[in-house]
């Protein structure tokens, strides 16, 4: 998502509609997840070790290793 969208989605996020902001704050909420997802892969992918992304993301090891611990975001080592 380009950074103009997401920051339209922001203002729409404090509409006076609260269906339509509802409906901003789970796209902003949506892209925010992918967002992470594709940094984590990205981190793992250099080495960075669980505990460290866990840190940067304010999350325990095991919460982090949980939601993204599967085959596809692991790194032998």
């Amino acid at each position: 998502m380009e950074v103009d969208r997401l920051a339209t989605l922001v203002g729409q996020a404090g509409d006076d509609d609260p269906l339509k902001a509802l409906h901003a704050a789970a796209e902003i909420r949506h892209e925010a997840e992918r967002i992470e997802a594709v940094q984590v892969r990205r981190a793992r992918t250099r080495g960075v070790p669980w505990a460290l992304i866990a840190e940067a993301l304010g999350v325990s090891k095991q919460a982090v290793h949980k939601k993204y611990g599967g085959s596809r975001f692991s790194q032998r080592g």
